[in-house]
């Protein structure tokens, strides 16, 4: 039989895994700490009672939980006479980070978009008799890169896509 030593120790070593995993994917280390340590609880969890458990600021605590919070993948929890604010998992995490995470996706792909297209007009207002590169080399590439962007911003955007992100998730 385990402690209840080992038990703690194995709920933050997957912690960290969550938050290192959702750092690489560009959300931060806390985002993902705090979804991971929320999904390990059995019960609603104050941010108070987050940042002690974590080590982290109630502040960083907070900001992690409105990101969560606003891609559905934790819910706040309103317990009354109590002015703290608390959380727990999502019901349906799979489907949540799911949607969650394409939801994220998407929004780099329109950024990278806003990005090309202000490359574009940049290229396309330089005087190329002075261009110290390939003016149009670049204006090609970019315009190639712009179209491959719109057509996986569309693919991302399709209903069909989104509802089949949401159907393959199952109840977690």
């Amino acid at each position: 039989m385990r402690s209840d030593t080992e038990l703690c120790e194995a709920r933050m070593r997957l912690i960290e895994i969550g938050g290192r995993t959702s750092q690489d994917l560009g959300a931060g280390r806390i985002v993902g700490q705090v979804l991971v340590y929320l999904y390990l609880q059995e019960h609603e969890q104050s941010l108070d009672q987050i940042a002690s458990d974590l080590g982290l600021s109630k502040a960083s605590v907070s900001i992690a939980a409105r990101q969560l919070d606003s891609l559905g993948l934790i819910k706040k929890v309103w317990k009354s006479g109590d002015r703290r604010n608390y959380y727990k998992s999502a019901e349906n995490i799979g489907t949540a980070l799911q949607q969650g995470l394409l939801s994220f996706v998407q929004q780099k792909v329109q950024l990278f978009g806003l990005e090309l297209d202000d490359t574009l007009s940049l290229i396309e207002s330089h005087d190329s008799g002075n261009s110290s590169c390939d003016a149009d080399f670049l204006h090609q590439r970019v315009s190639r890169a712009k179209a491959l962007q719109s057509k996986l911003d569309k693919i991302l955007g399709n209903p069909m896509v989104k509802f089949l992100a949401g159907a393959v998730g199952g109840k977690q």
